[in-house]
This record gives C-alpha cells, sequence and structure tokens, in this order.
C-alpha cells in the first residue's frame, strides 16, 4: 500500500493528533536542532541556516549547479539563490561559467569557503555527538536503520 493510501486510512480512522503525527515532529524537530546549531555558527561567522547547507554541500559534493544544490538539500529555491548570492559577495564560494552551457554556473569553495567549513564542521560533528549521547550505539544504530528505512519509502514514493 503507498504512503498516501496508508495516511488517507489512518486519517480516516483516527483523530489527527499534531503532536504526534510524524511529519510534524520531524519537522519542529528538524528545526530546533537547526536553529540551535545555527547559534554555533551564526555568532562567529556571520552565516545562516541555508547559507551553512550550501557550503556542507560544496564541501562534499563540489562542483554543483545552484540546482544540484536545490536537490541535495531539498531547500527552496529562493532560499539557496539568496544563500548563493551572499556567498559569492563574501567570497566563500566561487562560480565558473559551464562551457556546454553558459546559462550554467558551477559552484564550488573558495579558499575562504573551505577554511570556514574546516572550523564550522568539528562544531557541528560535536554538536551531533553530544545530541546523540544520552543514546547507546545500538539505538544509534537503530535510529539510522529507521530513518534510512524512511527515506527509501521516501524515494520509492518519488518524494
Amino acid at each position: 500500500m503507498s504512503v498516501r493510501k496508508n495516511l488517507r486510512a489512518s486519517a480516516q480512522s483516527d483523530a489527527l493528533c499534531l503532536e504526534e503525527f510524524l511529519p510534524y515532529r520531524f519537522s519542529v524537530l528538524t528545526n530546533r536542532i537547526s536553529r540551535h546549531l545555527a547559534k554555533a555558527y551564526e555568532k562567529q561567522f556571520g552565516i545562516t541556516i541555508p547559507e551553512w547547507r550550501v557550503i556542507a554541500n560544496l564541501a562534499r559534493f563540489a562542483p554543483m549547479t545552484a540546482s544540484d544544490v536545490v536537490d541535495k538539500s531539498s531547500m527552496d529555491k529562493v532560499k539557496v539563490s539568496r544563500a548563493i548570492s551572499k556567498l559569492l559577495k563574501s567570497g566563500l564560494i566561487e562560480r565558473d561559467t559551464d562551457e556546454q552551457d553558459k546559462r550554467r554556473g558551477q559552484l564550488r569553495l573558495s579558499k575562504a569557503g573551505k577554511d570556514v567549513f574546516e572550523e564550522i564542521a568539528p562544531v557541528a560533528l560535536g554538536w551531533e555527538a553530544d545530541l546523540l549521547a544520552p543514546l547507546p550505539p545500538e539505538e544509534r544504530r537503530t535510529l539510522d536503520e529507521i530513518l534510512n528505512k524512511i527515506e527509501r519509502v521516501l524515494d520509492d514514493a518519488g518524494a
């Protein structure tokens, strides 16, 4: 049964309790995590959440187009565009014109962008370690397996 059919059947039999609704819980949790972590790098580097996500994606997957960043990050095109503009102006990323298609720019971190990433990444990883510290290793593995299964369901649904 598809995700959509399961949701419809469930919604018909149970009243929606928003604070128990998984998509809502994920959204709230993600926003809380992002805001809390962002405090660590916004003060020191003046980087917003979307800018950090662009930097982190470029650190891992560059060169990328703006569309690639949108796809990888699942962020809104407008947020990605604004983040890229600010990062280009601040010199943290660079854009090379695609020789095949002059309208497409290939983005990558500049030396300064790599330096910022190298400073922020350990802060982010330390923060993640602190967040997961109450979970024993077996529960961490289980959490990872559950998230992977949910991602596969969404991949199969084309979401």
